[in-house]
């Protein structure tokens, strides 16, 4: 069983920075698949990047690359979300989630048991 508990959301313009926390508890292991979803209203929730626990593995949706930075700290439990040169697109309720398994279908919500309660993100530009 894991527990996730997201934070960080909040308002900013497009073009600003948010980072947002993920803090993981109950069992945390190498093969650990931590991934971050969004979803905007009246859309499907997507993916966005995801993380092995080991952190030697790690992916992108195509629309953060080169903006979104997924890391962990091992020592406290946590994965963080840096989100640079936001746009208006990226508004969303922004979820954490865990999985036992890191593979092909790490970019499917189908993969990830685990969630955390969301945090909003809103972009106004």
């Amino acid at each position: 069983q894991v527990q996730l508990v997201e934070s960080g959301g909040g308002l900013v313009q497009a073009g600003d920075s948010l980072r947002l926390s993920c803090a993981a508890s109950g069992r945390t292991f190498s093969s650990l698949a931590l991934g971050w979803f969004r979803q905007a209203p009246g859309k499907e929730r997507e993916f966005v990047a995801a993380i092995r626990w080991s952190g030697i593995s790690i992916v992108y949706a195509d629309s953060v690359k080169g903006r979104f930075t997924i890391s962990r700290d091992n020592a406290k439990n946590t994965v963080y979300l840096q989100m640079n040169s936001l746009k208006s697109e990226d508004t969303g309720v922004y979820y954490c989630a865990a999985s036992q398994t890191w593979g092909a279908r790490v970019y499917y919500t189908s993969n990830y048991p685990y969630w955390g309660q969301g945090t909003q993100v809103t972009v106004s530009s």
